[in-house]
């Protein structure tokens, strides 16, 4: 099983992230892996994030400027 990132502006359209992620093996490591680098990915140009399980939608749209 594999946890991924989408990169979104507010309106829902995909961009490529500054900081490539990875496929990451469990939910922790993909949520740790965001909380050291939002800050980056928000200056980037995204403004929110998606948690996908394989193909199946986790939790999203959340927003990265939400822990300022």
């Amino acid at each position: 099983m594999a946890w991924t990132w989408r990169f979104e502006k507010s309106d829902g359209t995909e961009v490529v992230p500054v900081v490539t992620p990875e496929e990451f093996g469990t939910q922790g490591d993909a949520e740790s892996w965001l909380g050291e680098h939002w800050r980056d990915l928000l200056a980037g140009g995204a403004d929110q994030v998606t948690l996908s399980e394989d193909t199946a939608k986790i939790y999203g749209p959340m927003p990265l400027d939400a822990g300022e």
